[in-house]
């Protein structure tokens, strides 16, 4: 039987500025602030079908719920388009990462369900190890070797406040360097 060895988040976190993770070439993509502009894919699964529970002559059947069906799709689309606007957007955008749209989709659907009543305690831990393998948590930010980068600039420029008015220095007083009179 094998054990030990590395396993996913143990020790202590890698420093992308330390030495050592200079020796190991190891370093963090930044991904922009302002998130993805670009063209949103199409949602990978087919609608998720909502049932409702029908008892006729003491027999108990499920039926298509049409409207709470297609409330569900509305939701699932609305957080698609959501999430294609997050910075993590931008790396999932990238060629060598079309295999996670479904894990993507995957984690859309599994927070509509978690939003509703009906949620179990599985959907929610399934939800959030599907925000991990996305990117979508501080942790799988840092697993993906990803992280948001700071806008500066912007902050800075937000920072500062508009002049109204060009202000001029005060006049100053000159005087000779043995002068002490007022």
């Amino acid at each position: 039987m094998a054990h030990g060895g590395a396993r996913n988040r143990s020790g202590p976190k890698a420093d992308p500025s330390s030495g050592r993770s200079d020796q190991r070439g190891y370093s963090l993509t930044a991904l922009p602030a302002e998130g993805f502009d670009g063209e949103i894919p199409d949602f990978p699964l087919p609608p998720r079908q909502v049932f409702q529970w029908e008892v006729e002559d003491k027999r108990r059947f499920q039926v298509l719920d049409r409207d709470a069906t297609e409330a569900v799709t509305d939701r699932e689309l609305e957080l698609w388009t959501w999430a294609w606007c997050t910075p993590q957007a931008c790396a999932w955008s990238m060629p060598s990462e079309a295999w996670r749209l479904h894990t993507i989709a995957m984690w859309v659907r599994t927070f509509v369900v978690c939003e509703g009543s009906q949620a179990t305690a599985a959907d929610k831990g399934s939800l959030h190890r599907f925000a991990d393998q996305i990117g979508m948590t501080t942790a799988g930010l840092a697993e993906m070797g990803w992280r948001v980068a700071v806008d500066e600039v912007s902050t800075k420029r937000e920072d500062r406040e508009p002049d109204t008015e060009p202000t001029t220095p005060p006049a100053r007083r000159l005087r000779a360097a043995g002068d002490g009179g007022a």
